[in-house]
């Protein structure tokens, strides 16, 4: 594998990962909001000159692409465009959904990710073990987790941050059960690894067009729309 760097920005902890050939070195954590723009660029800068590497040296760029935290998106996918436009390094684009489900417990055979989307709702992706390998049964949409837990097949793994906004939609029968609580963020190592995987099969992204997963408008700029239709 190339060298590359990984960036995971989606949820209240950040985290910076490097990969050096076949090694997915420890990742370097910052909390959420202005510390991701405050703090990502000086820890990828530390992370790079600890190994010596030129900004010429890091051929790829992996990035969680959401769904997630908005402003943390941003912060994060802004940053890798103007990297891989800078710098000329490759980008790849890998779903936060996909990253949650490398958190998964060894013995789990069905995922749901629950990122809280507010109004009772939840972004969230359904994920099935086939093969030794996650299948994406229910690719990254907008939901409720009532609906989701309804159809999925049990026993069935909760991850997420939005876990603790949804409690009372899950069940205590047995049926559901959540996953240890650090495994509920994404991590920069679990973007490296499954980034990599994109970028031997060439599944690059460009920067020009690129976007987040977003699912659904910002609350705010759903809020102005509404009242310039005059309907707020």
């Amino acid at each position: 594998m190339p060298r590359a760097i990984a960036i995971e920005t989606s949820g209240r902890i950040g985290s910076v990962a490097l990969v050096d050939g076949d090694t997915i070195l420890p990742e370097a954590r910052f909390q959420h909001g202005l510390k991701h723009a405050a703090e990502i660029v000086p820890t990828i800068d530390r992370l790079c000159r600890a190994r010596g590497w030129q900004p010429r040296d890091v051929e790829h760029l992996y990035v969680s692409a959401g769904p997630g935290s908005f402003t943390g998106l941003r912060i994060g996918i802004t940053l890798a465009k103007t990297l891989a436009l800078a710098t000329g390094v490759k980008l790849v684009a890998v779903p936060t959904v996909c990253v949650l489900a490398e958190n998964a417990p060894p013995d789990a055979r069905h995922v749901l990710i629950v990122l809280d989307a507010k109004r009772d709702q939840v972004f969230t992706a359904r994920f099935d073990r086939q093969d030794h390998a996650w299948h994406q049964s229910e690719p990254a949409h907008l939901d409720s987790l009532a609906a989701m837990i309804a159809r999925a097949p049990k026993p069935v793994h909760l991850i997420g941050e939005g876990i603790p906004y949804h409690a009372k939609f899950i069940p205590t029968n047995g049926s559901v059960l959540l996953a240890p609580e650090d495994a509920w963020r994404a991590r920069a190592a679990a973007v490296a690894s499954l980034g990599a995987a994109k970028a031997a099969r060439g599944d690059f992204v460009d920067p020009f067009t690129f976007t987040p997963i977003y699912i659904r408008k910002p609350e705010a700029e759903e809020k102005r729309e509404m009242q310039e239709r005059g309907l707020a």
